[in-house]
C-alpha cells in the first residue's frame, strides 16, 4: 500500500496507544519508581510526534503514576503509605458494598464468568505468571463491580483501577489471593449479601496489609 493511500492513525488513538502502553509498563514495573520520561525518546519509540506522547504523560499525571519533579523533568512517581491507605480506604468503602448488591443481583451467565475468571487465575497462579495473574484478578474485581448493577459505582472506581493494579501488582501471595477470590465468588453465589459483604471486607484488609508489606517492609505497621 503506498504511503498516499496508507490509513493515517487519528491523533487520539495514538494518544490511547501511547498512554495504555506507558501505564501497563508502570503496572507491570517495566518502568519503575523515580524513572524519567522523556517525551523525545518516547516520541521516537512509538514512532510518533511528541503532541500525543505529551497528552499521555499529562493524562498519566491526572491518574496518579506519574509527576512533574520540575516543569521539565516527568518521573514515575514513588508511592506512599498514605497513597496506599488512602486507595485501601476507597476499595473498602465501595468494594465491600458492591459484594453485597452482587450477592442480590448476580445473574447465573455473570457467575459463570466469575468461574471461568477463577480458573484461569487457577493456572496463571501455577504457572507463576504475576502479569497475567494482576490482570485477571483486577478483571475478577471488574466483574464483582459489574454485577452489582450501579454505574455510578462503577464510574467512582475507575479512576483508580489502574492504581489498585500498580500497588497490588507487588503482592506475590498468590496463592493465597486465589483461595480468597474463591471464597469471596462463593459467598456471592450464596446470594447472601451479609455473608459477600463479610468475605469482601476481610479479602480488602488483608490485601492491604500484604500490599503495605511488599511495598514498603521494613515500614510496614501491624
Amino acid at each position: 500500500m503506498s504511503s498516499t493511500t496508507a490509513k493515517i492513525e487519528p491523533l487520539g488513538a495514538v494518544r490511547e496507544r501511547v498512554l495504555a502502553t506507558l501505564r501497563q509498563d508502570v503496572i507491570a514495573g517495566r518502568l519503575r519508581p523515580g524513572d524519567r520520561l522523556v517525551e523525545r525518546e518516547l516520541a521516537e519509540r512509538f514512532g510518533v510526534s511528541r503532541v500525543p506522547v505529551r497528552e499521555a504523560i499529562r493524562a498519566l499525571v491526572a491518574e496518579g503514576f506519574v509527576h512533574f519533579e520540575t516543569p521539565r523533568r516527568t518521573v514515575v512517581r514513588r508511592l506512599t503509605p498514605n497513597d496506599v491507605r488512602e486507595l485501601f480506604e476507597l476499595r473498602e468503602a465501595l468494594e465491600v458494598y458492591a459484594a453485597g448488591l452482587a450477592a442480590s443481583r448476580a445473574t447465573p451467565e455473570e457467575l459463570a464468568e466469575v468461574e471461568e475468571l477463577l480458573d484461569r487465575a487457577a493456572a496463571a497462579t501455577e504457572a507463576g505468571d504475576a502479569e497475567v495473574i494482576t490482570d485477571i484478578n483486577s478483571r475478577l474485581h471488574d466483574s464483582i463491580v459489574t454485577m452489582a448493577g450501579n454505574t455510578l459505582l462503577t464510574a467512582a472506581l475507575e479512576p483508580v483501577a489502574g492504581r489498585l493494579r500498580w500497588m497490588t501488582r507487588r503482592n506475590e501471595e498468590w496463592p493465597q489471593l486465589l483461595v480468597e477470590h474463591r471464597e469471596l465468588y462463593e459467598a456471592i453465589a450464596s446470594g447472601d449479601p451479609d455473608r459477600a459483604r463479610a468475605h469482601a471486607l476481610a479479602h480488602v484488609r488483608t490485601n492491604y496489609r500484604s500490599t503495605v508489606r511488599h511495598l514498603f517492609e521494613d515500614d510496614a505497621q501491624p
